[in-house]
């Protein structure tokens, strides 16, 4: 499942200016974190170098303004949440010109050249390059007015700072297109090496005519990135799939590397020492690698786990490495490689599928990650969000979907792989994932005219996706996607399974003897404890589901990406909602008991949507600024839980509040 593709839009004008800059952003929600996340590249001013950009996956750009300790947004590019920003480029002559290269995770085939004249308080797409997928981009050392990039469909160059662009490369060739990696000749701006995802090709004329640099490389070999030495062009490394080489004669011939295992081989990302060309960092799928006499011998300098997408080093200070990582965010060093640690005060890029409010405590806040790994799971606030610690130990680095409490305060948590807990003294979680199958077969024995019952029990594992955990009582039940299962003796074993014909489910509410269930194109109501089941028909076509909510009146409703719908009647009839709510993207509808109302949230807006009456009417509440996934209400603030970024809440003063009182909405 791609949860990045929530909420991203690619409706994308030829030419814009953008008005989601750093002071757009102010009037939005506090981010709250928990820190971290993926981060594609970073860059700083050469003017200035403790300024420095960092690039997401969702469009945002970062900026730190003292040396990478801190970071605060800094702009917004495109029109949705789909651009990867793999390259910032800063003209070196005049800082205040920036150039950020994009593609989309959408439609991988699009992208967008965006370029600020003021140092990013505006910005304006080159129209030339619209809709290209850029994959690499360039600034000549030697011209900063010459720009080569390098997309899908070819190689382009400016030579006025973006204003015009000309593909270099021949059209529709064969082999020169897929471009990876961009590298300008420091002292010859017509000598371009352009790294694709089949071998590698350089040009020495400004693209009249290409040849192939392969001699010493695997023949199957995508190239990732390509460097060339400031002080002596002749020295050039490229990085690929089958490791990372050098050539001492401009790329006539390239000699493999020795000393890197081949399992760390996928070398996204080449990096020099910019006061030390004897010093080269590999930033690899597994971990970083750093030489220190030209790539003769290598040493790991990271933990191995580490996934590293760009590296940047200070020029004023080579013992200043900082490391862009998918979900670990910015790892810094001020030891020259020999030691890293998180650096992310500020930047906050996670994807939080759930919010809990601890019942004992309201000032305890837990969020629940998606797609983070090792880094994700769990977190806890004991302060409300302005502080997080990571509280995984026993998770393995699963994705967290739902999470619950008992009335003991005993923490409940469902993941891509089963069923955990936590119990409130405990710092590390524990799996409840035995499952028993009872089956019952009936045989007439020899003499006998009556049917013999005779019972078989089972055991297995629940291993699948839960999505969602409900607690009913004495009563657990798991939404899962190898079915519906059920506990009463608090998790020690669970029955359950498919019904009636559905298997893979990802939510579910009871009411006493009222349970919902729902997969992503169906919703099945039972009026009897689950004894039997019927398939509630919300339309005339089938829904695409998100999650349900139950009132304590017995209302049922079900958010889909066509809009909410309610049954006030056990789901025997159904009505499709509107008066002001959005017909499209619901992502939730809770029930915030706190003031008896309904909270809908979208991928569409960050407003939050209020009804008072039971559905029938909406309102608009607070605007967020951000796509939504959850709403809360904790200490009478709204309390979100994003895609994107993290866990956001409500200024304390924005006229819109949430109320006075505390708990959970959901």
């Amino acid at each position: 499942m791609n949860f990045l593709k929530l909420a991203r839009k690619l409706l994308i004008p030829l030419t814009f200016t953008l008005i989601c800059t750093a002071a757009a952003w102010a009037g939005q929600w506090t981010v709250l974190g928990p820190d971290g996340g993926d981060v594609r590249s970073l860059a700083y001013n050469p003017h200035n170098p403790d300024q420095i950009f960092l690039g997401t996956n969702t469009g945002v750009i970062f900026v730190s303004n003292d040396g990478g300790h801190d970071w605060s947004r800094f702009a917004h590019l495109g029109s949705g949440d789909d651009y990867v920003l793999d390259h910032i480029a800063i003209d070196p002559k005049n800082p205040k010109i920036m150039y950020v290269a994009a593609w989309s995770l959408e439609n991988q085939q699009a992208g967008d050249l965006f370029r600020t004249h003021n140092g990013g308080k505006s910005w304006d797409t080159l129209s030339d390059m619209h809709n290209k997928s850029i994959r690499a981009l360039a600034i000549a050392s030697s011209d900063s007015k010459v720009l080569v990039a390098g997309a899908l469909d070819g190689v382009y160059r400016s030579n006025d700072g973006g204003n015009n662009w000309q593909r270099i490369s021949p059209a529709s060739h064969a082999e020169i297109k897929n471009i990876e990696s961009i590298a300008i000749d420091p002292q010859n701006p017509d000598a371009v090496y352009a790294g694709t995802w089949h071998l590698a090709w350089k040009t020495d004329d400004g693209g009249k005519t290409w040849r192939h640099i392969n001699k010493g490389m695997i023949d199957d070999s995508d190239v990732f990135s390509i460097i060339v030495d400031p002080t002596n062009p002749s020295v050039v490394f490229a990085s690929a799939c089958s490791g990372i080489y050098k050539s001492t004669s401009a790329g006539d011939l390239f000699a493999k590397i020795q000393g890197i295992p081949f399992s760390a081989r996928r070398t996204r990302v080449l990096k020099e020492d910019p006061s030390n060309p004897s010093i080269v960092y590999a930033g690899t799928t597994e971990g970083l690698w750093k030489t220190a006499d030209q790539g003769k011998t290598w040493k790991r300098v990271s933990n191995p786990e580490v996934v590293v997408n760009d590296v940047l080093v200070d020029p004023r200070n080579s013992q200043r490495v900082l490391l862009a990582t998918d979900r670990g965010g910015v790892l810094a060093s001020d030891d020259g490689a020999q030691t890293f640690s998180a650096s992310n005060h500020g930047y906050t890029h996670r994807y939080v599928n759930t919010i809990l409010a601890d019942e004992k405590d309201l000032n305890t806040v837990y969020a629940g990650i998606v797609n983070d790994r090792e880094w994700g799971g769990v977190f806890m606030s004991r302060d409300a969000g302005q502080h997080w610690s990571q509280k995984s130990a026993g998770l393995g680095g699963r994705d967290v979907f739902s999470l619950k409490q008992t009335s003991s305060g005993t923490l409940l948590a469902g993941t891509n792989r089963g069923v955990f807990f936590l119990d409130r003294n405990a710092t590390e979680w524990r799996p409840i994932n035995n499952i028993v199958t009872e089956k019952i077969s009936y045989s007439v024995r020899k003499g006998n005219k009556k049917a013999v019952a005779s019972k078989t029990v089972s055991r297995s594992v629940l291993e699948g996706r839960v999505s969602d955990i409900e607690i009913a009582g004495d009563r657990w039940m798991a939404a899962s996607s190898a079915g519906l299962f059920t506990s009463t003796d608090q998790g020690k074993l669970w029955k359950g399974g498919a019904i009636t014909g559905q298997q893979d489910f990802i939510a579910v509410r009871a009411h006493r003897e009222l349970i919902v269930a729902a997969t992503r194109s169906a919703v099945l109501v039972s009026n009897d404890s689950g004894k039997t089941w019927k398939d509630a028909k919300l339309a005339y076509y089938p829904p695409n589901v998100r999650g349900l909510t139950l009132t304590p009146d017995g209302q049922i409703f079900v958010a889909c990406r066509e809009g909410g719908f309610y049954s006030a009647d056990s789901g025997q009839s159904w009505h499709h909602m509107a008066g002001g709510l959005p017909d499209k993207d619901l992502t939730s509808i809770a029930y915030d008991g706190s003031r008896k109302r309904l909270l809908a949230t979208s991928s569409a807006t960050g407003v939050v949507f209020v009804s008072t009456d039971g559905g029938r009417n909406w309102d608009r509440g607070p605007d967020s600024g951000f796509p939504l996934r959850r709403i809360s209400v904790v200490h009478g603030r709204f309390m979100a839980a994003t895609p994107f970024d993290g866990v956001i809440a409500q200024p304390e003063n924005e006229s819109q509040s949430a109320a006075a009182g505390g708990g959970s909405s959901e």
